[in-house]
């Protein structure tokens, strides 16, 4: 049995049990973020009976994300973490560049860093959403991951935190170089009896 626990698209401009939050436009609608050297924290009490919990949210990855690019000590490597509880379940890079002719930036995700080289944007469900400030209005500027995780869990509480380890030492304004944001979080109580 499936119990609707929590759902925000943001379009209300609504971040109750939200800290450090702040909403943006992106594609014609409204995100949470956008985020650089950052991130937020949702917190649900009074959770109903349950033995697991399903999350999902769209993440999107915005301008120029390095992934695994860690030998110039200027651009990487980028990395996204969402911790649920305190509990890491997803530590990875992301890589939002199209492979040149010469190089391609790999990433670890959909595997957790540091264990696997990935091609660029490797588990995107889309990669032709425009850029929103390094690469403004380029076509595959911005990717989208479809997130999903269910993992066990019993308790009255839960803590959803996202945040990110990203590096441009070189970059005038980190944020406009590369940032991300979520939307439409939804988070599901099952029980399994």
């Amino acid at each position: 049995m499936e119990t609707d626990i929590y759902f925000n698209d943001f379009e209300s401009n609504n971040l109750q049990g939200i800290s450090n939050g702040m909403i943006s436009p992106f594609n014609n609608s409204k995100v949470l973020g956008r985020y650089n050297a950052g991130g937020f924290k949702l917190q649900l009490e009074d959770l109903p009976s349950h033995d697991l919990i399903e999350i999902s949210f769209d993440l999107y990855l915005h301008d120029s994300w390095d992934g695994d690019l860690n030998g110039d000590k200027v651009g990487g490597p980028d990395i996204w973490q969402m911790n649920i509880d305190e509990n890491p379940f997803i530590y990875a890079t992301f890589s939002n560049q199209d492979c040149p002719v010469q190089t391609c930036v790999s990433q670890s995700y959909p595997a957790n860093y540091p264990n696997y080289n990935n091609a660029p944007k490797s588990g995107a469900y889309r990669r032709d959403l425009p850029g929103v400030c390094h690469f403004a209005g380029q076509v595959g500027g911005s990717s989208q991951y479809k997130i999903i995780k269910k993992i066990r869990h019993t308790g009255r509480r839960l803590a959803l935190e996202c945040l990110d380890q990203l590096k441009q030492t070189n970059a005038k304004d980190s944020l406009c170089d590369e940032s991300w944001s979520v939307d439409n979080i939804k988070i599901k109580g099952i029980r399994l009896n």
